[in-house]
């Protein structure tokens, strides 16, 4: 089984921008493409897990229940569009926590395979890909044994390579591309 793990923010919806977070359902806006991009892969029987670090939390700038609204907003979106999220998995420690599930640390990668394999479902890595939008993600997919694909609609921007830690296995301006790339190799 393939299995697609993205980050959120960047990713699904539009980067609030460095140091700050998407703190309420109204501030929280899907990107172009995204919803049919994450459509066609689940018709190619890919299953997606949304992995993210979402410390705003710990910080105090927004609250459990907030995430916890954000999200089910979301997924009912998603939803609706016909669009299967298999698990949403947020890290919402600082990275002073030192937790095992802040990217790039697998902890929350590991949790999604692990229910797979509940599940009695085997997921192929070697096959199976993280899309995020900074050099953590790309860390984070490379540690879990993941394909990697950097794209450019949030964070990370292409003329800082020279800066990057770890390469990613390919990069795309947005998840429409990256998905075409998966669905074309």
């Amino acid at each position: 089984m393939r299995v697609i793990f993205l980050d959120r923010d960047g990713v699904i919806n539009r980067y609030p921008g460095d140091s700050d977070y998407v703190k309420s359902w109204s501030e929280f806006k899907f990107l172009p493409e995204v919803k049919s991009s994450l459509k066609k892969l689940n018709e190619r029987g890919f299953k997606i897990f949304i992995i993210s670090n979402q410390a705003g939390v710990s910080k105090g700038i927004y609250t459990q229940e907030t995430l916890d609204l954000i999200t089910k907003n979301m997924l009912k979106e998603l939803n609706d569009y016909k669009i299967d999220i298999a698990g949403v998995y947020y890290c919402t420690h600082r990275t002073e926590d030192n937790c095992s599930c802040r990217k790039p640390k697998t902890g929350l990668i590991d949790m999604a395979i692990a229910k797979l394999k509940n599940e009695g479902l085997e997921p192929e890595l070697n096959q199976s890909y993280f899309i995020g939008d900074t050099i953590q993600d790309t860390e984070a997919g490379k540690a879990a044994g993941l394909k990697t694909i950097l794209i450019f609609s949030g964070k990370e921007k292409p003329e800082n390579k020279d800066k990057w830690s770890i390469l990613p296995d390919c990069t795309a301006k947005d998840i429409s591309r990256a998905v075409d790339l998966i669905l074309n190799l």
